[in-house]
C-alpha cells in the first residue's frame, strides 16, 4: 500500500505540473472571474475532461493483488486488469470552478475515455467521473461567496470522490473477491493522493488570485502615477504640444514597443519602434481605431490583420487603442503598442483602462475649471464695463455747464471720458492689459472726479515709470479709487486727500490707494474684500470684485490688504509679479 501511495503521488506530480501552466492561460481567468457563456463553458468543460484524460494516462494498472506499472496507459488494458488514476481531481476541480455544467462535461470526457480504456470496473470508473462533477459542481454552490475554496475545504472535500468510485466499483461487482481485494489495496492511497492534490491544486488558484491582485494594484497605482504627472501636459493649448508630452511620458514610464497619439484625424505623435513608417500627420486607417473614437470604448488588436500596416518590416503585432474622451465626446486616442500579442498581459489590459478613465476625468475636471473660469470672467467683465449712469448723468452736465464757462477745461473733460468710456466698453474682451492702459483709465476717471469735486478733495496719482508694460487684470485701481471717493470721504466736506502710488519693489509692483476719510469700521475690516458685503454700505461689493479678479487671474499672492491708518484714514493696496524685460 505503502508503495502504490508513492508512485500516485509521483504520478501526480506531473499532472500539478500541468495544472501549474494551466492556471497561467488567459482563458483561465473568465473561469476565475465567473465569466461564463455557452461556448466558454464547453471550452472549459473539454479542457478540463483533457485535464483528467492526462490524469488517467499517467495512472497506474493494477493486476491481480499488484500494481503492474506503465509508463503511461495509451492503449486499452487487458480484461483483468484495471486503471486506476486521478481523473477525479480534474473533474472535481472543474466542477468547484465552474459549476454542475463544467463538471458534468469534463466528467463525460473522462468517463468516454475510461470506457474506451476497458478493463476490470470500467462501468463503474465510467460512470463515477460524470457524477462526481456533477456533485462537485453542486457543492460548490454552498461556496458561491468565495471566488475559490480554500485548501482546507478542498482537501475535505476530496476526500468523497474516491469513496464514492470505491463504492460503485463493489456495487457493479458485488460479489467478487479479487474486487474486494482491489479497493482494499487502493482505497486509501486514492482517498490521500486526490484530496492533496485538489487541495495543493486549490492553492495554486489561490497564488494565482493575489498574483493578479498585485498586479492590479499596481497598474492602478502606476495609471494613478502617470494622471497625475500628465496633467500640465493636459492643459496644454496646443493638441500637438499636449501629444507630445504624453507620448514622451508614457513612452518613459511603461514597457511598451511603441506609444502613439492622436487627434480624429492623424497621428499627432509617435514614440518607440517604427517611427520610420509610423509617422507623425498619418492619417488614421484602423478599422479598430475608428471604432474606439465611434464607441468610446477601448478596443484591442491581437493580431497584425487588426492593424493596417503595410511596411514590410513592421515590428508591431499587437497594440491597445484607448479613446480620449473629453466632453462626452471622443477627441484622440492613445495607441500602445506590442510586438507580440503574448505581451498584452491582465497587467496591461487594467493599467491601459484605468489610465483611460483617469486621463478622461482629469479632462473633465479640466473642462469644468475652464468653464468656471470664464464664466467667473466674464461675469466681472461685465459687471465692471458696466457705467454707472449716475457717473454718466452727472459727467454731462458738469460738461455742460463748463462749457458755459472754460470751454477748453470742458474739452479737455469730454476727452476724459470718451477714453474712460472707450476703456469699459473693451473690458468684456480682454483679461489682462497693461499697466500703461490702466493707468491712462483712472488718469482719466481721476481727472473728470477731480473736476467735479475741486472743492472738497485733492487726488494724488503717481507717475508708474518704467512698470508701465506689466500685465494686471483691467479696471482694477479704478473701483478702489472710487471706494475711497464714495465711502472713505463721504462725510468729507473739504480737504479730503486720495494718493494713488505704484512702486516697483525688489520683484514686485505695490499698488495703493488711501485716503484720510473716516476707514472703515471695525465689523467690517477683516470681512472687506474677502466677502460680498451687498447690503453695506462701505464698498464691500466693489472690493470683493476686484479682490476676486486680481486672486483668479493673477493668483492668491495678489490679493487685496485692507488696513486703518494710524493717523486717519485706510489703505487698500495689493502686489503683482514684476521680471525685468
Amino acid at each position: 500500500m505503502n508503495y502504490l501511495t508513492l508512485i500516485l503521488f509521483e504520478r501526480l506530480g506531473l499532472l500539478l505540473v500541468i495544472a501549474f501552466v494551466l492556471t497561467r492561460t488567459r482563458g483561465f481567468r473568465s473561469l476565475l472571474d465567473r465569466e461564463f457563456s455557452k461556448t466558454m463553458l464547453l471550452v472549459h468543460a473539454c479542457v478540463f475532461g483533457l485535464f483528467a484524460i492526462a490524469g488517467t494516462i499517467t495512472g497506474i494498472v493494477i493486476e491481480g493483488d499488484a500494481a503492474a506499472t506503465r509508463d503511461f496507459i495509451l492503449t486499452p488494458v487487458g480484461d483483468d486488469q484495471m486503471v486506476t488514476g486521478s481523473s477525479l481531481v480534474a473533474v472535481v476541480i472543474a466542477g468547484l470552478l465552474g459549476g454542475p455544467i463544467v463538471g458534468l462535461g469534463a466528467g463525460l470526457v473522462a468517463g468516454a475515455h475510461l470506457f474506451w480504456l476497458g478493463g476490470i470496473g470500467f462501468i463503474a470508473n465510467c460512470l463515477v467521473n460524470p457524477i462526481t462533477g456533477l456533485l462537485a459542481g453542486w457543492t460548490a454552490r454552498f461556496f458561491s461567496n468565495e471566488r475559490v475554496i480554500s485548501p482546507m475545504k478542498a482537501l475535505f472535500i476530496g476526500v468523497f470522490p474516491p469513496v464514492l468510485q470505491m463504492h460503485m466499483l463493489l456495487i457493479f461487482e458485488p460479489n467478487s473477491e479479487g474486487m474486494i481485494a482491489i479497493v482494499n489495496m487502493v482505497g486509501l492511497p486514492l482517498v490521500l493522493s486526490n484530496s492533496v492534490s485538489i487541495a495543493i491544486f486549490t492553492a495554486m488558484i489561490g497564488i494565482v488570485l493575489r498574483e493578479q491582485e498585485d498586479e492590479a494594484a499596481l497598474a492602478t497605482k502606476q495609471a494613478l502615477t502617470i494622471a497625475e504627472e500628465a496633467l500640465p501636459f493636459l492643459r496644454k493649448r496646443s493638441s500637438r504640444d499636449m501629444a507630445a508630452g504624453m507620448a514622451d511620458l508614457l513612452y518613459d514610464r511603461l514597457d511598451l514597443a511603441a506609444v502613439a497619439v492622436t487627434d480624429e484625424k492623424e497621428v499627432l505623435a509617435h514614440r518607440g519602434k517604427g517611427g520610420d513608417h509610423h509617422r507623425e500627420g498619418d492619417p488614421i486607417a484602423a478599422m479598430l481605431s475608428r471604432q474606439a473614437l465611434d464607441s468610446q470604448q477601448m478596443q484591442i488588436a491581437w493580431s497584425r490583420s487588426d492593424m493596417p500596416c503595410t511596411h514590410r518590416n513592421c515590428p508591431f503585432e499587437a497594440a491597445i487603442i484607448i479613446p480620449i474622451i473629453s466632453t462626452r465626446e471622443a477627441t484622440g486616442l492613445i495607441t500602445f503598442y506590442f510586438e507580440k500579442a503574448q505581451h498584452i498581459r491582465p497587467v496591461e489590459l487594467v493599467l491601459a483602462r484605468g489610465l483611460g478613465q483617469l486621463v478622461t476625468n482629469q479632462l473633465d475636471t479640466i473642462a469644468a475649471e475652464e468653464l468656471k473660469r470664464h464664466m467667473r470672467d466674464a461675469e466681472l467683465r461685465n459687471l465692471q464695463a458696466q457705467i454707472n449712469p449716475h457717473f454718466l448723468f452727472n459727467t454731462l452736465h458738469m460738461i455742460a455747464a463748463l462749457f458755459r464757462k472754460d470751454s477748453e477745461q470742458a474739452r479737455h473733460i469730454t476727452v476724459n471720458l470718451a477714453h474712460y468710456m472707450r476703456f469699459n466698453i473693451g473690458l468684456v474682451s480682454a483679461s489682462l492689459v497693461q499697466l500703461e492702459k490702466e493707468y491712462k483709465h483712472v488718469k482719466a476717471y481721476i481727472e473728470i472726479i477731480q473736476t467735479r469735486f475741486a472743492s472738497q478733495l485733492t487726488i494724488y496719482l503717481t507717475e508708474p515709470g518704467d512698470i508701465l508694460p506689466v500685465p494686471i487684470p483691467p479696471s482694477t485701481i479704478q473701483p478702489l479709487v472710487e471706494n475711497s471717493i464714495k465711502h472713505g470721504l463721504k462725510d468729507v466736506t473739504e480737504g479730503g486727500k486720495v494718493h494713488v502710488v505704484m512702486e516697483k519693489l525688489s520683484k514686485n509692483i505695490r499698488i495703493a490707494v488711501r485716503d484720510n476719510g473716516s476707514g472703515f469700521p471695525d465689523d467690517l475690516l477683516k470681512d472687506a474684500g474677502k466677502i460680498s458685503l451687498k447690503d453695506s454700505q462701505n464698498g464691500g461689493a466693489g472690493l470683493y470684485n476686484v479682490n476676486q479678479r486680481l486672486t483668479s487671474l493673477l493668483g492668491d499672492s495678489a490679493r487685496l490688504h485692507i488696513r486703518n491708518l494710524p493717523e486717519r484714514g485706510s489703505e487698500v493696496y495689493f502686489t503683482i509679479p514684476y521680471q525685468d524685460h
